[in-house]
């Protein structure tokens, strides 16, 4: 049965939109993330598939459940491709803080010094503020322009400059610095700050900076619908219903350097380990990265208690914290972290949208489950 426009709509706007206790570390192995996986594609309303990568002592643990294609017995496979949707916000922060490392950008230039276009209201916001979303820029995935475009041209290409245009008329939403909201416009400011900091497209830079040399050789930043094979087919699912691929439902160059990655578990948990290690960048700018703003959530919320850094969420579990994001697109719901050395990293990738309520409870205890592991002696 088609997905009706209402619902569609709804996933659509949603794009880059505390669990119960587990056991403890020492108690917890892959196969207890295993079972959760499974029971977790089982619950009503859950994903066709599952899968998580668990890196430690030098080792990556694959844990599957379901399917990666609802047309065809295959479970998710860690070369698969996906949408790796806000993640991509990990990597923007990589290449902003790399340009920083650099002295090509600083944390305290501001919007009105880098791009003198954008309008007058952000001039005094700060590429610091903009990466730990204190910035109160409005969001243009809730604007009238994203909504129409949605629903009139889906597939169709969007350039970045046309999604600040969809907020630039709006008023902040705060005093710069004052509070805390997630905004997707905050990461397309800064891949358009790098751009002009550099005189590269960010496309490149992501390239230069994060995946020649942390060798991605699966990860992409796509302007067109194609996901390269094999994939992992992204769904939504309605009581009752077959699941419906929503996969290359949206053109990603409407998320651009906020959500339009495509990549692999295999190349988001060595990308996670990177950025912790740090690879990006040196200890300095992880330094003030990890001035966590309290009460900052990722969006969708990971396990335990989340605060906001500078592209970077810490996750705070009774197992151990980590660092990372989530990320929730069409038909994907991500997460990737590492311990603070990078030396240990966990990704779980379900293939529907976020889902809420006694659902994301669940995707949570799983989530905190692989921390345990991680974690286990």
């Amino acid at each position: 049965m088609p997905l009706r426009r209402s619902n569609c709509l709804a996933i659509l706007v949603a794009l880059l939109a505390i669990g119960a206790p587990v056991a403890s570390a020492a108690a917890t192995t892959p196969a207890d993330v295993q079972r959760g996986l499974r029971q977790l594609v089982r619950a009503p309303g859950g994903p066709p598939g599952a899968i998580a990568t668990i890196y430690r002592d030098g080792k990556l643990t694959v844990l599957r459940a379901g399917r990666a294609d609802v047309r065809r017995a295959r479970a998710p496979r860690a070369n698969d491709h996906m949408r790796i949707a806000s993640i991509t916000k990990a990597f923007t922060g990589a290449v902003a803080l790399n340009l920083v490392r650099d002295g090509k950008l600083g944390l305290d230039d501001t919007i009105g010094r880098r791009l003198p276009g954008a309008p007058p209201a952000w001039a005094a916001v700060s590429l610091r503020q903009l990466l730990n979303h204190t910035s109160g820029l409005p969001d243009y995935s809730a604007s009238k322009g994203f909504a129409e475009q949605l629903t009139n041209d889906p597939h169709g290409y969007v350039a970045p400059s046309t999604l600040i245009d969809w907020v630039r008329e709006a008023p902040l939403e705060f005093a710069p610095g004052s509070d805390y909201r997630y905004s997707n416009t905050d990461n397309i400011v800064v891949g358009l700050m790098a751009e002009a900091a550099t005189g590269e497209s960010f496309a490149r830079q992501l390239e230069k900076v994060v995946t020649g040399p942390a060798k991605l050789r699966q990860t992409s930043l796509p302007n067109t619908i194609a996901i390269p094979t094999p994939i992992l087919r992204g769904y939504v699912v309605a009581p009752g219903e077959r699941p419906e691929d929503i996969s290359s439902i949206y053109n990603p160059s409407g998320a651009w350097a906020s959500g339009g990655i495509v990549s692999t578990p295999r190349d988001l948990n060595a990308f996670i380990r990177s950025y912790l290690g740090p690879r990006f960048f040196a200890r300095a700018q992880q330094r003030q990265q990890m001035r966590f703003v309290p009460g900052g959530e990722s969006v969708p919320p990971g396990p335990g208690r989340n605060s906001a850094g500078l592209a970077l969420f810490r996750y705070r579990t009774g197992c151990g914290t980590v660092f990372g994001h989530t990320g929730d697109f069409p038909g994907y719901a991500q997460w990737a972290a590492a311990s603070g050395d990078g030396r240990r990293a966990v990704t779980t990738s379900i293939n529907i949208p976020a889902p809420k309520g006694k659902l994301l409870a669940q995707l949570r205890r799983v989530q905190t489950m692989a921390v345990c592991a991680l974690f286990s002696k």
